[in-house]
């Protein structure tokens, strides 16, 4: 008789666990799935729901569909016992508290927005990292909009209420930045022209540039087309304190704003801070170079809440979907017979970086060759494209880029 397969426990429904899941030979486990989003979220293309370029539901997969013969529960873990080797987790719709055991542990629970600790972001503030907050932006925009039409709205709170502000040079800052001027110069004309010449954006970012993991004259290239298309770039500009209405930055100055978007930085979930394993100075989890949380057998870590003990990996899509596929190979090996420690240590191979900077341009640095420009646009569409987890996905973005090109984006508030 057959032993019974082992209880394989998956925290998270990021890159790094749907590709642990894709490449996992499930027979051999008994697999429960643990999220707080019963979805995958193709995070890359999430600033263009914002403003409409495409809609929400076209760049997300739900987890029971991801494959068949698992058991997946949308919940959020609590804490972990590791004597009885169980979860507790709370259901994420009504609360209720239930606990998993475990065999084997995978703690993919990735990251949340991190303030910094800097007065009034969370109040005031909308975050860029879930769905539902490109949902508030894209109502918040419109809201805005429609405010601003209104013929009894005095200048001083029109010229607030039309200024965007993001904070964050990253990739997510400034693809959202791309996306907003795209909106605003193409629906503007169309939809609100009384309103065109009175929006400003502001892009603040505390480091010495914009698109810091790229090549510097990158980052350059994108600083002249936003400085081009009226977009404020502001460097070495870090943010004291943040009120209802201004932003107030750490020289002394002051910025009045309508929308205000923090794109910048990830700090540990609740469910991490609390882990008794050893972090690093970011708070993520610290494994050996199998993923494997040193000293506790059976469990593993990876994706955006962990990194490698010495190797500082970035937070991206591709070291995630690496570490998934790695991990799915080392339990397949085990679901066969053949002992995973004979599997060589991780290695990381980095693929190059993506960004959109507005105006049908991307950027990219890839394999040692630096491009920017239409060209590279295209080839930044194309590249996201064919990494969508799905035939569907791929014909809805396809279909909504179409759209957005020969209808325009909708503007409708509801």
């Amino acid at each position: 008789m057959s032993p019974p397969p082992s209880r394989l426990l998956i925290l998270g429904s990021g890159f790094a666990a749907v590709t642990l899941l894709k490449h996992l030979r499930a027979k051999a486990y008994d697999v429960t799935v643990v999220s707080l989003r019963n979805h995958f979220l193709f995070t890359p293309l999430l600033p263009s729901t914002t403003v409409g370029t495409i809609e929400f539901r076209s760049i997300i997969e739900p987890i029971r569909m991801a494959r068949r013969n698992i058991t997946f529960l949308q919940a959020v873990a609590t804490s972990l016992d590791l004597k009885e080797r169980t979860v507790s987790c709370a259901n994420a719709v009504d609360g209720r508290v239930f606990s998993l055991p475990f065999d084997e542990l995978v703690v993919a629970v990735g990251t949340v927005n991190n303030t910094f600790g800097i007065p009034g972001v969370e109040q005031h503030a909308l975050f860029l990292k879930e769905l539902r907050d490109a949902r508030r932006i894209r109502q918040r925009l419109i809201d805005v909009l429609e405010r601003t039409s209104s013929p009894n709205i005095g200048k001083e709170e029109l010229f607030r209420l039309l200024h965007f502000v993001i904070v964050g040079g990253g990739p997510t800052g400034v693809e959202f930045a791309a996306e907003l001027t795209d909106f605003l110069e193409d629906e503007l004309t169309r939809a609100f022209p009384m309103l065109v010449g009175s929006v400003r954006i502001s892009l603040i970012e505390a480091g010495q540039q914009i698109l810091s993991s790229f090549d510097l004259s990158i980052a350059e290239y994108a600083t002249r087309l936003f400085n081009r298309r009226r977009v404020n770039v502001l460097i070495q500009s870090r943010v004291e304190r943040v009120t209802d209405t201004t932003i107030v930055l750490a020289d002394g100055s002051s910025l009045a704003y309508g929308v205000l978007v923090w794109a910048t930085g990830n700090g540990p979930t609740p469910f991490v801070t609390g882990l008794p394993f050893e972090k690093d100075e970011a708070s993520r989890l610290l494994t050996d170079d199998h993923f494997r949380i040193p000293g506790f057998e059976g469990i593993y870590a990876v994706g955006d809440c962990a990194t490698i003990r010495g190797r500082n990996l970035p937070a991206t899509a591709q070291v995630a979907m690496q570490e998934g596929k790695y991990l799915a190979l080392r339990f397949n090996r085990r679901g066969q017979g053949i002992p995973p420690d004979r599997l060589r240590p991780f290695r990381y191979r980095h693929l190059g970086m993506l960004a959109y900077i507005g105006h049908n341009e991307a950027v990219a640095d890839v394999a040692g060759h630096k491009s920017t420009g239409f060209s590279t646009w295209l080839f930044w569409r194309s590249a996201y494209l064919t990494r969508l987890v799905s035939w569907k996905n791929k014909i809805l973005v396809l279909f909504d880029w179409t759209k957005a090109l020969l209808f325009g984006r909708d503007v409708s508030r509801f």
